[in-house]
């Protein structure tokens, strides 16, 4: 693949990145993913991850997020893909409504006062999509290069440095696109959690809030379980801390008291694209088509789907003046 026969080019490795690639090259593109990190070194790598777009804004959330629902949930009857469906609890230590975003979910329920934890005011039950991040992010590059597409490491420090590569380029930096696009509404934030075997929970939970920098979560993933978290606004160093991880593991045996000897595999460390507002839009830049599709917050995975099918739809009105 030479950029004289590049259909589309994109910026960008994680999940929203190879979604999007992903969606382009089994339409029939010729895509080339141009990326400073492998999947594997990726925020996204580090992420839990369960859907249900948090921290993410913008007037189109519902039908994204469950566009994005309606194909997990296929795929956690797939061997390999990393996605299972889990049910659990999310509660929240205030009074508060359930995410719009949940409408819609088939076993949805109110949690009586009975059910929730110590400290916690109210909840909700329902099952969703849990998915183990390397292991996707495997399924997707795969999938991705039997379409066809081809990846290269290299450094987009700008969007300008990239114009005429491709007749279309796509901008899935997420917290990188402060730097590349520039774009300084993107702010990081530092998510920290903790991978360990799992002692037999089945269950997920949530910790419903968007102001703490402390959320406490675990999710079941098979033999083992993610523990989190942390939401540290405008925190960019991705060193885990060993107090930190302390922390984590201590506010989710308050919840699940088998989690309070939990035997550590690993620590992992993202940022989160925070924006006012997500932004997925085509735009011109010198000359070159640029559809930026990036600032998903604390939602990449449950958006991702959604997303990549509204850059597809944009590519394909571009298509008719540019393949």
């Amino acid at each position: 693949m030479t950029p004289e026969n590049i259909d589309v080019l994109v910026i960008g490795a994680g999940v929203c990145g190879l979604t999007t690639a992903l969606c382009l090259a089994e339409s029939g593109r010729t895509v080339l993913v141009r990326t400073r990190e492998l999947p594997t070194d990726t925020s996204s790598h580090a992420s839990g991850a369960i859907w249900g777009p948090l921290l993410a804004v913008h007037d189109r959330i519902l039908m994204w997020s469950h566009q994005t629902l309606s194909i997990l949930k296929p795929l956690a009857t797939q061997r390999g893909t990393g996605v299972r469906l889990v049910s659990g609890m999310e509660a929240s230590r205030s009074v508060c409504r359930p995410h719009d975003w949940l409408t819609g979910v088939d076993d949805f329920e109110l949690c009586s006062a009975t059910e929730l934890p110590i400290g916690f005011l109210c909840g909700w039950r329902y099952t969703a999509p849990v998915v183990d991040m390397p292991t996707y992010l495997d399924y997707l590059l795969r999938r991705f290069i039997q379409a066809g597409g081809q990846i290269e490491r290299a450094s987009v420090n700008s969007i300008h440095s990239v114009r005429g590569m491709a007749p279309v380029v796509v901008n899935c930096t997420g917290s990188g696109a402060r730097e590349a696009v520039p774009d300084t509404d993107v702010v990081p934030a530092r998510g920290q959690l903790v991978v360990a075997d799992n002692p037999g929970v089945h269950r997920f939970f949530l910790e419903t809030s968007e102001d703490s920098p402390e959320l406490t979560y675990f999710l079941p993933q098979g033999d083992q379980i993610i523990l989190g978290g942390t939401l540290e606004h405008g925190r960019s160093d991705t060193t885990p801390r060993a107090d930190t991880a302390e922390a984590i593991i201590s506010r989710c045996a308050m919840i699940e008291p088998a989690l309070a000897q939990v035997r550590v595999r690993s620590h992992r460390v993202g940022l989160r694209p925070l924006r006012p507002q997500v932004r997925v839009e085509q735009v011109n830049v010198g000359g070159q088509h640029v559809i930026h599709n990036y600032g998903h917050g604390g939602g990449g995975v449950s958006l991702s789907w959604g997303c990549a099918l509204e850059v597809l739809s944009i590519v394909e009105l571009l298509a008719p003046a540019l393949f």
